[in-house]
Formats: structure tokens, C-alpha cells, sequence
């Protein structure tokens, strides 16, 4: 995914079009391209290499090296720390991976393009994370070195010797949504996002000329995939760095494409009421958009091009006319419904799969002999040509606002609150963001710990999609014939109203 040869190449022949805008400044192409190769040349050395090793073919997971201590230097205050050279053996093949963990956009997006052109791969982190959820995360993945401050530019800075990328490098990597004590990473090879830039062109009309407003964290997957296509188109990308409503105005005046998960629509076309701006197009990814959204941006000129995916599979289906979904150029879909049953899983087939979770992790990701593979998400029945019509997921797992949270990682947190017996966590309806996190504890003959203590442990353990925004108790939850509990009678119950759900204040 990262797209440092082609900055490099902007640089040579439109060396003063502004490449990126922020709260902390603007940067030309020249600039940037300067900047990151200064921080390659830096980051190359700490890693004690100056060429990348061969390619690694993609597979269903990345497993992880042979255990090891990873000694690490204690930085100065302007450094990054960064680990021995890497070990020769069975570890020597892959690339290095270097994690990045910057508040600024700009400085993210130098320090990942950076770690692509010194030959290693990028793992973006979040930087809210405090200490301790760091250390954990830190442990469960092979980092090579980490990076939690600008790089130091060299006065004088020529790219490191990187040799040729190839396609199926692991160029990049970061944590899926809903990610907690048991990270889990996708890896991506180069390939499986520059190579479907082309497609997105077409069907968004995005071009070197445009502003491309990216009004969030590049964290998600969603945000950074926005920001490097911008740059590889030659565009001009604004990187507030997160949403600020506040701030939406002067961020649309000079913007023509958005990228923006479906809740945030409405408030960009409230904005265009009370600025001049030259927006044309909003991407769309994520849940379903609220009702009435893509008729009241047809009145504000805008177009709307909204598409399905997930971070482990990438783009698989595209509404770029308000027809419905239909498969992504170079997707092959499939909807594998179970006799007797009324809905199926989605399951996809392309060029733009990842290569699965760093480090042997699990997760939703399912993979099967022939290169398909699937996260859960149900859909009814599917033939070619028709459109997808996706009905949520499969695996209990909740879509919030474009961020999709595993109910499982929650209630491990929850479960360590002295006072937590058992607990369901679902996805409770929300008009806005598809649903919202919402914890039902089974409380028996006790009282349940207060909300204050409960909310305290979700600050502190789980990232914001993933707290809940309601909490209930119920003296017994309903349970499968094996005692496990019956998530779906939960969220049924739930959405009836169940007088025997109490709500805690």
C-alpha cells in the first residue's frame, strides 16, 4: 500500500503542487519526498540495512518468528527507539517491521512511507493507546523498531539503496477494528491496494488536481487508504488528523472529493449550507448510508460513491449510481447460504485480499482452498448480476459507525471488573451509526458494579468504538443448549423492550 515511489516520482515533475495540508502545516511534494527520503536514510541505518529482503509470497496468516528477546536501545528524547540488527535464520527472510505511532497525519504519513522506501513494512498504530496496552501489543507482534517521534532528517538525505518494490511485498499493515488484548494485524501486500487505485480513479473521477478532504484518523484503514491514493494520484490531500466539527467548514472550503464513513455524511452536507465549497464527490465506506443521504447530496452537487469492504478483504462491492451494491472490478462474490436458511455469508475472491493476520492471530477471517475468503458478513441469496443486498453480520460481530468490534474482545475486559459475572455484548439499532456497543450483565442474586466503575475499565482497556454506550443487567441470561449464552435472544429481547432488561443509570 505505501506509495513512496510514486511521491518521488511527483516530486521530479510537479515539485511545488501541494501534497499535504494540516493543522500542523503544508508540505509541497518536493518537500514531502525530501522529508521522507531524509527519514528513510535515518530509519536505515537504525535498522542496520539498506536493502529490503526477497518478497514474501502471500499466505492465508503471517506466523510469527521463533520466539526471541528484542533488545532495544534506550533512544534519546528526539529518537526513535529501534531494535538490534535483524537476526539471521529463519526471521532473515521477511521484511522488517517497524511500528509507527504519530498524532500528527503528516508525520505518520512521512514515517510509513519512509519505513516502505528503507525496505520495511510499516505497522500503523494507535497513538491514544497509553503504557500499558502499548507493552501488551508491542509484545504480541515482531516488531523490528518503533517509531514515536519524527524522524530526524540528515542535512543531506538521498534514499536509501532499497532495490525494486515488488508487488507482493508486505508493504503495510494495521489493526482491525476492535482490536484489544488479542491484536490482530492485516497484513496487505503493495499489489493488493495500488493496483485497484486505477479502478477507484474511474469510478470516482479523482484525478492530480483534486483536494481530498480526510477527515480522520489514519489509524483506520479506511482513512489511510484515502490518504495514500491521494498521493498516488498526485492530488492534494487534507489530513485534519480527526473529525471536527468545528473545523468541517474551513476543511470543505477548498475540497472537491471526501472520504468519510456513512454517519458523517449529513454533517458535511450541513457544512456546504454555510460555506463556498467545490465538493463534488463523496466516498462512502462502511455500514449502510442514512436514509435520504444520497438523494440530499444529489441536490447539493455532490456524487456519491459508496462501497463494501473490510479491512481484511478490502473493496468488494461498489454503489456508484445509487443502483445497489455490485462487485468491485477484478471481485468475484459469492453469497453461501445454508439449506434451510433464509440468508448466507458473503464470501469474495480478488486481487485485493489480504494476506491474513501478523503474527498468527485470530479473528473473523476465514480462508478457504480456492483463494475465497470471508469476515461472517450475511447477505441475501447472490447470482452474478444481481446486486448484493448485505443483511450485517454473522458472527455477532457490530458494525458502529464504520468500525466493526468483536463482542468477544469487549466482554474480556469487562470480565476483569471485580462484580462481572458473565455478560453478552451486542450491537444495539442506532439511527445514525448502525448500531452502538451495548454490555447486558447477568447479575443473579447480586448487585451489579456501578456504571462508573464499568466505564472506567472500558476507557482504559478498550478503544472508543469498542466502549459501550449502554449497559443493562438482567438477573439470568438466556443460554444455548450448552450453557453457552444466547447472543441473538439477547439482542432480541433488547430490541423489544424487554421490561426484565434494566437499564443502569
Amino acid at each position: 500500500m505505501p506509495v513512496s515511489a510514486q511521491v518521488l516520482r511527483h516530486a521530479a515533475d510537479r515539485p511545488h503542487h501541494p501534497a499535504v495540508r494540516g493543522r500542523s502545516g503544508e508540505l509541497t511534494y518536493a518537500e514531502l519526498a525530501a522529508r521522507i527520503a531524509g527519514a528513510a536514510r535515518r530509519l536505515s541505518d537504525l535498522l542496520g540495512r539498506t536493502a529490503p529482503p526477497p518478497a514474501v509470497r502471500p499466505t492465508a496468516t503471517i506466523p510469527p518468528p521463533a520466539d526471541r528477546p528484542t533488545p532495544t536501545v534506550p533512544p534519546p528524547a528526539d529518537r526513535p527507539t529501534a531494535s538490534a540488527p535483524p537476526p539471521s535464520g529463519p526471521e532473515a527472510g521477511r521484511r522488517p517491521l517497524v511500528a509507527v505511532s504519530l498524532d500528527d497525519p503528516i508525520e505518520l504519513l512521512v514515517a510509513v512511507l519512509a519505513a516502505d522506501l528503507a525496505g520495511a513494512m510499516p505497522l500503523v498504530c494507535d497513538p491514544s493507546w497509553g503504557p500499558e496496552r502499548r507493552a501488551l501489543v508491542m509484545r504480541a507482534v515482531p516488531v523490528d523498531a518503533s517509531i514515536d517521534a519524527p524522524l530526524p532528517a540528515p542535512p543531506v538525505s538521498p534514499p536509501p539503496t532499497s532495490g525494486a518494490a515488488a508487488p507482493d511485498d508486505p508493504a503495510w499493515a494495521c489493526f482491525s477494528s476492535g482490536s484489544t488484548g488479542r491484536p490482530r494485524a492485516v497484513v496487505r501486500t503493495r499489489a493488493s491496494w495500488t493496483a485497484s487505485f486505477p479502478h477507484l480513479d474511474r469510478l470516482t473521477g479523482i484525478g492530480p488536481d483534486d483536494v481530498v478532504l480526510v477527515p480522520g484518523p489514519l489509524v483506520s484503514s479506511l482513512y489511510a487508504f484515502a490518504a495514500v491514493h491521494t498521493l498516488a494520484t498526485g492530488a492534494t490531500a487534507v489530513l485534519p488528523g480527526r473529525w471536527s466539527p468545528a473545523d468541517l467548514a474551513a476543511d470543505l472550503a477548498e475540497a472537491t472529493v471526501v472520504h468519510l464513513v456513512p454517519h458523517r455524511l449529513p454533517a458535511v452536507l450541513d457544512a456546504l449550507g454555510r460555506t463556498a465549497s467545490p465538493l463534488r464527490t463523496a466516498v462512502i465506506g462502511g455500514a449502510a448510508l442514512p436514509g435520504g443521504a444520497r438523494e440530499r447530496a444529489a441536490a447539493a452537487g455532490v456524487h456519491v460513491v459508496a462501497y463494501y469492504g473490510a479491512t481484511e478483504l478490502s473493496f468488494v462491492a461498489v454503489d456508484a449510481d445509487g443502483a445497489g451494491l455490485r462487485p468491485f472490478p477484478g471481485t468475484d462474490i459469492e453469497v453461501r447460504v445454508p439449506r434451510g436458511q433464509r440468508l448466507g455469508e458473503v464470501w469474495a475472491r480478488s486481487p485485493w485480499l489480504s494476506q491474513g493476520y501478523l503474527a498468527g492471530a485470530t479473528g473473523p477471517l476465514r480462508v478457504d482452498d480456492a483463494g475465497w475468503m470471508s469476515v461472517g458478513d450475511l447477505a441475501e441469496p447472490y447470482r452474478p448480476g444481481e446486486v448484493l443486498r448485505l443483511r450485517g453480520r454473522g458472527d455477532g460481530a457490530i458494525q458502529t459507525g464504520g468500525a466493526t468490534v468483536v463482542p468477544e474482545d469487549v466482554e474480556e475486559v469487562l470480565r476483569g471488573v471485580p462484580g462481572v459475572g458473565d455478560l453478552v455484548v451486542v450491537g444495539s439499532p442506532h439511527p445514525y451509526l448502525g448500531s452502538v456497543v451495548t454490555a447486558v450483565l447477568e447479575t443473579r442474586d447480586a448487585a451489579p458494579p456501578p456504571r462508573a466503575r464499568l466505564e472506567a475499565a472500558a476507557r482504559s482497556g478498550l478503544d472508543t468504538a469498542q466502549r459501550p454506550r449502554r449497559w443493562y443487567a438482567v438477573p439470568e441470561l438466556p443460554r444455548t443448549p450448552t450453557g453457552k449464552p444466547a447472543r441473538g435472544l439477547v439482542a432480541t429481547r433488547l430490541a423489544d423492550g424487554d421490561p426484565g432488561l434494566r437499564r443502569l443509570g
